[in-house]
């Protein structure tokens, strides 16, 4: 099973997942080629150690994580499960928007019975989704079950 799998499964809660869209990075087959990425068809998707990842995020977006996903958090989405997409809230039926995902940074956490609601129902998987409408939101699921 890839880092990236594990994650999904809710088994790396001590890591990130950052998904960069090809129309976001230029060097995507440059990423791609990294010991803890995995191609996917629009991008790549890295899963690194909590901290360290953190830092690429913001290396790669100009952005501290934690104030990005504090700012998506307010605003509710749809973020595919395997985070490489999903459906801008902005978007409306006009075909001249272009609104596709350039990034996610996502983290899991832990079942917590203590805390309960979907907490207490198993491992969560947290997504803050970048549009290139601008927009950011967010999302979360238990693991392994979309």
């Amino acid at each position: 099973m890839s880092d990236y799998d594990a994650y999904l499964a809710g088994d790396r809660p001590d890591h990130v997942a950052l998904y960069l869209s090809e129309s976001y990075v230029s060097d995507v087959s440059d990423l791609a080629n990294r010991e803890d990425a995995e191609r996917v068809d629009d991008g790549v998707v890295l899963v690194v150690d909590g901290e360290r990842g953190r830092n690429v995020f913001q290396s790669i977006t100009g952005m501290a994580a934690m104030d990005f996903s504090s700012a998506a958090m307010d605003n509710p989405g749809h973020v595919n499960a395997a985070l490489d997409g999903g459906d801008c809230p902005a978007a409306t039926d006009d075909a001249n928007e272009n609104h596709h995902v350039e990034f996610v940074f996502s983290f899991a956490e832990a079942e917590n019975q203590d805390v309960g609601g979907l907490y207490a129902e198993g491992d969560v998987i947290h997504a803050y989704a970048y549009c290139a409408c601008g927009e950011t939101y967010s999302d979360k699921w238990i693991a392994g079950e979309r």
